[in-house]
């Protein structure tokens, strides 16, 4: 494959995960000081990874999930949090991966991430409201 290509599959999949109003928005945003790196995740991040036939999406997204509150990367959690709808994820299934994530990346974390959780989803069910 090469690097059009695994573009192209990158933004068919990031379009899928995180949706074409979140990707649509970053797009116009991109300019000469991003317009690398954002091709560079839309290339590897995406088109290399999310591509995999490894795992399934359902299992990148809780496992993102816990990656961003072990790593405390809020607004990337909040993106994943919302995104996960789209790859099947529920939240009682979301609700599991915080409460593993107290023991293995440390209550203060989980605790941050459950009052983020509760935001997003509050958010996500007024805009289907």
């Amino acid at each position: 494959m090469d690097e059009q290509e695994r573009f192209d599959k990158g933004m068919e999949v990031r379009r899928a995960v995180l949706g074409d109003a979140h990707v649509d928005r970053t797009r116009k945003n991109i300019n000469e000081h991003n317009e690398e790196f954002q091709n560079l995740i839309t290339r590897y991040a995406w088109g290399e990874i999310w591509t995999r036939p490894g795992l399934p999406r359902h299992t990148r997204s809780l496992i993102t999930i816990a990656m961003m509150v072990a790593l405390n990367r809020s607004e990337e959690l909040k993106l994943h949090l919302r995104a996960a709808a789209n790859n099947g994820v529920s939240r009682d299934e979301i609700k599991e991966v915080l409460l593993q994530s107290a023991i293995y990346c440390g209550v203060p974390a989980a605790n941050s991430a459950f009052h983020l959780a509760e935001e997003v989803f509050n958010a996500m069910d007024a805009d289907a409201k």
